[in-house]
């Protein structure tokens, strides 16, 4: 069985020797390839009037600069709507590229950019949510989902509360930059190597600048160093200008941004502004929730209305709402343009019903995970768009087996012991739950195809139209390819991602990689694999039906008669002229939406899990330790458990990072400020908790997934949302058991400190003084 193997990830060796490659890696290839680099306006807005770009020309090592007069086709790479301009004379947030300058060498091509001489006019510019909604300035007309009476049974709720929360943006801080190397062949065709988690979208922007059939455009994707959603749209117009730059100049050109200037330029996770009334009964039950989102979109729609709407769909969580409204807008402001990050919207609706639901528990004086239970999901039940919830009773499977083996209960009344004798210092105990979609929300994204190639020595070349970035999808295909061929794992060879091998792919993202390539794979090799038993069973004189394929051998199923090796049968179908390649193909069956009805079956499936957390804090300084994790979650039957387990350990951590101290700044005329890692605050191991279990559910088949494996990519980014809680916990035994503990997200030792602050009343004491 090579499905279920728990083996590392195929380029791993490489990863930690430096034998793995990536795109700018490739630039010692292309002989004379020329360095591009960016000319930027420092205004949030503004108006370029005029640009002489003869002083950078005179630069030594300047080849040429790229403005719009280079553009042969259309200036603009905006996907959901032709909103980015690639070159423009308006000038939508602080750092905006406007030119970019060609040179011999990266160093001559800065100093050519600072050579260029800009006349802009500044603007008035949009900066924030806020400021946003005052000015009426919006990339969406309001999106709904609602059922029932929200208005009916608020009113008729024995209680009723209201909260407000707004929640931070968070960079993708890839290891790898944005990157791409462009080539022009003899026949004119452009090979573009790019760091892009979507090739064939970002073959159509190049065509579409280049004004050249996509036929004329190849996209290859070797292997990302982190992408995070953060390369699915933003990694086009980086290819665009690479691609525009070689077809003027008839040389190889590289673009890699820096830090700082990735930072500047590419889209972060959106913020969000949430807003919210909940009607419970007495024992917690929610009978009415409300909820008004807007979310900062940046300049560009980019994904922000898949995003936004993803947020709309999460908003429950794990938690039945009977009579529920969620609403919202995306806003438009003077910000880089924000787009895709992993749990895509996910993350910011559930961490609404999250904050609604610790309010309700204090209001009762009941323990917020006593709270969170009463409302989970049960089997039957429908969510808000009217999908019915499929293996409901996985939450409390899962939420009872973390319970007991994090000795949840004993450590719920250690913790208060403790908190009993230390003023100082105070503990927290949170447990949260997690329920996923999983699918794209647009349709036609659902689909994928492979290409699979068996040679006559009996090795296997797979493509397939997934994106590798870490995250372990070519180990899993290599996986899944080895099972359904039944030959060992080494006989396999996924190759790099490319657009003349495998056409009109999706972008590798909504967790959906293994589930649409792994499905695509297996039929194309399932394809081949039942041409060999033709093969195989002329060979032994027996119906082919009898014959597996298992280890690189083909026999008779019960084990009787003559083995023959793959190899000779291989072998055996060339002579034949039996085909040994075949394409694949798979569609997510039964998903359906009707937006304006706001009711559908978006999802093929739903993921689970939960993670119980325990913190300490101190009193003085806001500091805090993550002294324990655990985690139960659902990835089906695992395909590759070693690698599950780090994608659930890391999204984790990624997620610890958006809540808790990942804050992005702005100054007041729009620059971000916090374009580094001095500057921009990444979980380090010193955050790591001082004990972590990780578990994948056993016994969780999910029917109609290829070998009933689960996605895992987005869904263990939310179970973060413990150690927020855990936090909030902490913060109110500082405390006279307070009403509400409002902590502010990222929750950061500061405003750890300033919400102690609140709980203790001494805020309002100095504000009386």
């Amino acid at each position: 069985m090579s499905v279920g193997k728990a083996i590392p990830h195929e380029s791993a060796e490489g990863h930690v020797t430096g034998g793995a490659l990536y795109t700018d890696d490739l630039v010692t290839r292309y002989p004379g390839c020329l360095h591009a680099w960016p000319v930027q306006v420092l205004h949030a807005r503004a108006t370029v009037d005029a640009m002489r770009v003869e002083p950078a020309l005179a630069v030594p090592g300047v080849v040429t600069v790229l403005t719009a007069a280079d553009v042969i086709g259309e200036n603009n790479t905006g996907v959901a709507r032709r909103d980015e301009v690639l070159f423009d004379t308006e000038v939508h947030y602080w750092g905006q590229a406007v030119a970019w300058v060609l040179g011999e060498t990266e160093e001559a091509a800065k100093m050519g950019a600072l050579a260029v001489e800009l006349d802009v006019t500044p603007g008035d510019a949009i900066l924030g949510i806020e400021a946003a909604i005052a000015a009426e300035s919006f990339h969406t007309e309001p999106g709904q989902i609602a059922r029932g009476d929200v208005a009916a049974a608020m009113k008729a709720a024995p209680r009723t509360l209201s909260g407000e929360l707004f929640v931070g943006g968070q960079e993708h801080f890839y290891l790898e930059t944005h990157a791409a190397i462009a080539s022009v062949d003899e026949a004119g065709s452009v090979l573009v190597q790019s760091s892009t988690q979507h090739p064939t979208e970002t073959q159509e922007i190049v065509a579409r600048v280049l004004a050249r059939p996509k036929n004329q455009v190849v996209v290859q994707s070797l292997r990302m160093g982190g992408a995070f959603g953060g390369k699915e749209v933003q990694a086009n117009p980086i290819a665009a200008v690479a691609a525009l730059g070689c077809v003027k100049t008839s040389r190889p050109v590289r673009v890699r941004l820096d830090r700082a200037r990735d930072f500047a330029i590419s889209g972060k996770r959106h913020p969000f502004l949430g807003r919210y009334e909940i009607g419970f009964d007495d024992t917690g039950r929610v009978l009415a929730f409300d909820l008004e989102l807007w979310s900062d979109g940046g300049y560009s729609l980019d994904l922000s209305a898949p995003v936004f709407h993803r947020a709309l769909f999460h908003a429950d969580n794990a938690y039945h709402l009977r009579d529920v409204r969620v609403r919202g807008r995306v806003c438009k402001t003077n910000a880089c343009s924000h787009t895709a990050f992993r749990g895509f919207g996910g993350p910011q609706g559930m961490v609404m019903i999250e904050d609604a639901l610790d309010a309700v528990a204090r209001a009762l004086r009941v323990p917020p995970h006593v709270v969170r239970a009463r409302n989970f999901y049960q089997p039957g039940d429908t969510t808000h768009y009217e999908q019915e919830v499929s293996q409901a009773d996985r939450i409390t499977r899962i939420w009872d087996d973390l319970k007991r083996s994090s000795e949840f209960d004993a450590r719920w009344a250690e913790v208060a012991r403790f908190n009993e004798a230390h003023p100082n210092e105070k503990r927290g105990l949170a447990i949260t739950p997690v329920k996923f979609g999983i699918s794209f929300t647009a349709k036609h994204f659902n689909q994928a195809g492979a290409l699979v190639l068996v040679y006559k020595d009996g090795s296997v070349q797979v493509n397939h139209g997934g994106t590798e970035m870490g995250q372990g999808l070519h180990t899993k295909m290599q996986q899944v390819a080895a099972q359904a061929l039944g030959v060992p794992l080494e006989r396999v060879r996924v190759m790099p991602t490319r657009t003349d091998k495998v056409p009109n792919t999706s972008a590798t993202a909504a967790s959906s990689g293994s589930d649409l390539n792994g499905a695509a794979i297996q039929a194309a090799c399932e394809t081949i694999a039942e041409r060999l038993r033709e093969v195989a069973g002329r060979m032994l004189a027996i119906d082919p039906g009898e014959l597996e394929i298992a280890d690189g051998v083909v026999a008779r199923a019960d084990g009787q008669g003559e083995a023959l090796p793959f190899a000779e049968v291989v072998e055996r179908a060339y002579l034949d002229r039996v085909q040994l390649s075949a394409t694949g193909f798979y569609r997510t069956p039964r998903i359906h939406f009707d937006e304006a009805a706001g009711r559908g079956r978006p999802f093929h499936y739903f993921a689970y899990g939960a993670a119980a957390c325990e913190v300490e804090v101190d009193r003085f300084t806001g500091m805090y330790a993550i002294r324990r994790v655990d985690i139960l979650h659902d990835v089906g039957d695992s395909l590759s458990p070693l690698v599950d387990l780090g994608q659930v350990e890391g999204g984790f951590m990624q997620g610890v990072g958006w809540l808790t101290q990942e804050e992005l700044w702005w100054a007041p005329d729009g620059r971000l400020g916090t374009v580094n890692a001095s500057t921009y605050k990444l979980p380090t191991v010193g955050e790591l908790p001082e004990e972590l279990h990780v578990r994948l559910l056993p016994k969780a088949t999910e029917p109609g997934v290829v070998y009933g494996s689960k996605a895992v990519g987005e869904p263990p980014f939310m179970l973060a949302i413990s150690v927020r809680e855990a936090l909030r916990q902490a913060v109110s035994a500082f405390g006279e058991a307070p009403s509400s503990v409002p902590l502010a997200s990222p929750a950061t030792a500061e405003q750890v400190f300033w919400a102690i602050e609140r709980v203790t009343g001494a805020e309002e004491r100095r504000a009386a003084e």
